[in-house]
């Protein structure tokens, strides 16, 4: 399971995602166009880049249809009923306070 505090950049190409996960490509198109939820950018030459956020979805969808066996269907449900636990951003405030800190010392710096 991958944990938000993982996922250092700020976008992940198709192939990161996919090898995270241990799927095709293939895979993960096909899912962001049965989950609208999942919502990559697109540079200029149309290469997809997914965020922390999708790739959180990505796994929630993962789990349900590859681990726990829910059809496209019944993800699909479960996503929106709310009948599974939502992997959330497991931030250290403390960790979160000190970089933000960090930037602010720098932004004033540059003042």
């Amino acid at each position: 399971m991958i944990k938000a505090s993982e996922l250092t950049k700020l976008y992940y190409s198709i192939g990161e995602v996919a090898q995270m996960f241990d799927v095709n490509t293939s895979l993960i198109r096909f899912w962001e166009k049965e989950f609208p939820s999942i919502k990559p950018k697109k540079n200029k030459k149309g290469n997809r880049l997914f965020s922390p956020k999708s790739i959180l979805e990505i796994q929630n969808i993962y789990q349900l249809v590859k681990v726990d066996g829910h059809t496209l269907e019944g993800a699909k449900k479960a996503l929106k009923g709310g009948d599974i636990e939502i992997t959330q951003p497991d931030f250290d405030k403390e960790e979160l306070i000190k970089k933000l800190e960090g930037i602010k010392e720098k932004l004033k710096a540059l003042r």
